[in-house]
């Protein structure tokens, strides 16, 4: 099958390099025309397991290429996917203005029967508004091309990409059109090769979908950052309390380790997003926003911590003469998205109250760059930052970090203090090691740090 898909970023270069992998012939467009230069040289803008070597090899065998010129995209192709950004705008709202400019885009060059697919997180009701921009500019046109307007929204998971999209948990098609419903099922059946997890559903059902999945993941982590600091107040352990709750087939595990709080370039913006809609329905989602409110606190929690053992007198700057060790810069491991990432927000409250930061990252340290500057050190070497550090903070949980040189780390530091933010370690065997040890939730002996 031929596709476009509009947009070269995370989201459609993945769905780009799998559709190929699948034997469809793509090609991926943008308007950037330095990244698509870029792309065509083997470059790829993100990180992302196995993906460089999908990219190559289906560009290598002729399925996969990269353009600006959508006109000769959309003309070439059954199917048209749109996979651009739709950044929050002011008041939390998801800015529409790329996804509609391209459906426009679609309109003005289509030259006979299309599939336009929403791929980017959206709205409910953006399905109706697309389908009006491309009538719209087929009517300037004086042309009378038939259409097809689908949602299919993204379920991927920064790190894991690859797999979450060829070997999928569910594939929403919204659609009330048959003969469109199974051309997206041939498009996807390739990837349902030991259990069929399509589901079809109308347009606005399937925009609903994907708010809604990502509110309730953003809910299971802030509902398992205050468990945490409630085991704090009482006693208790968040790691057997998590392990209790989780047994239940009805919870289960996932999405329940305490943390610095959730980033990246979707809970964040798609809990605005979801608040601002049912805003605009006069609906008041006070759940959500206290997920939200808890998150941003949460963020907030390891420099307190920090802030609790080191600090000095001085309110403003109780940090000053202090060097804290960063391990840990993107949202998550196995990617170098800073989107939002916890560790931002930790810094920069750590550089006000007049630390020196010093930072680690398997990945993220171009990214981290662009967000600090100078105002931060960096090392490509895990161990180098320690060297008479303060303190150890961890942000990220990236393997390289779950099973260290303890003795190095102790050695390296002026003093054996670790504040985890991803609960890594045990924190009997910390003590036994000589550090002082400060999870997210967890005591020794029945000892908590509060902070």
């Amino acid at each position: 099958m031929k596709i476009c898909i509009f947009g070269a970023g995370y989201v459609g270069l993945v769905a780009a390099a799998c559709f190929a992998e699948s034997g469809n012939s793509v090609v991926a467009v943008d308007v950037d025309a330095a990244k698509i230069d870029g792309l065509k040289q083997g470059i790829i803008p993100i990180y992302e397991p196995g993906l460089k070597e999908m990219v190559l090899r289906n560009q290598a065998e002729g399925r996969l290429s990269f353009t600006i010129d959508m006109a000769e995209a959309v003309q070439n192709s059954l199917v048209c996917f749109i996979a651009v950004g739709t950044p929050p705008g002011e008041d939390g709202s998801a800015d529409l203005k790329y996804v509609l400019g391209v459906a426009r885009d679609i309109g003005r060059t289509m030259n006979g029967f299309r599939i336009i697919v929403d791929k980017s997180t959206v709205p409910v009701g953006t399905a109706d508004k697309v389908r009006a921009a491309v009538q719209e500019e087929l009517a300037t046109r004086g042309a009378a091309f038939e259409f097809d307007v689908v949602s299919n929204p993204e379920f991927l998971k920064e790190g894991a990409a690859i797999d979450d999209f060829m070997k999928p948990d569910r594939v929403v098609i919204g659609t009330d059109n048959v003969r469109t419903a199974e051309i997206m099922k041939e498009l996807y059946d390739p990837f349902m090769r030991k259990q069929n997890r399509m589901i079809v559903m109308d347009i606005r059902s399937a925009e609903m979908t994907k708010y809604a999945a990502n509110a309730m993941l953003a809910t299971r982590i802030s509902f398992m950052n205050q468990i945490a600091g409630l085991c704090e107040r009482m006693g208790a352990d968040v790691a057997a309390v998590r392990e209790g709750i989780g047994s239940d087939s009805r919870i289960g595990y996932d999405f329940l380790f305490p943390g610095p709080g959730y980033g990246g370039s979707c809970f964040p913006k798609d809990v605005k997003a979801f608040i601002r809609t049912a805003e605009e329905c006069n609906y008041d989602f006070l759940l959500l926003k206290a997920v939200e409110d808890v998150n941003e606190r949460q963020k907030e929690v390891l420099a307190d911590k920090l802030i609790k053992a080191l600090g000095s007198p001085d309110e403003e700057r109780p940090l000053t003469g202090r060097t804290i060790a960063c391990w840990g810069l993107s949202f998550n491991p196995r990617t170098d998205d800073m989107r939002e990432a916890p560790a931002i927000t930790i810094i920069e409250r750590l550089l006000a109250a007049g630390a020196t930061v010093r930072a680690h990252d398997p990945e993220a340290i171009k990214e981290a760059r662009k967000q600090f500057g100078d105002r931060i050190e960096y090392s490509s070497n895990q161990y180098e930052i320690l060297e008479n550090a303060d303190a150890l903070a961890i942000i990220t949980d990236w393997s390289e970090y779950r099973n260290p040189d303890f003795d190095r780390i102790k050695a390296a530091l002026k003093s054996p203090l670790i504040v985890d933010g991803r609960n890594l370690y045990k924190p009997d065997r910390m003590a036994t090691a000589g550090f002082r040890y400060i999870p997210l939730g967890r005591c020794s002996g029945g000892i908590c740090e509060v902070r």
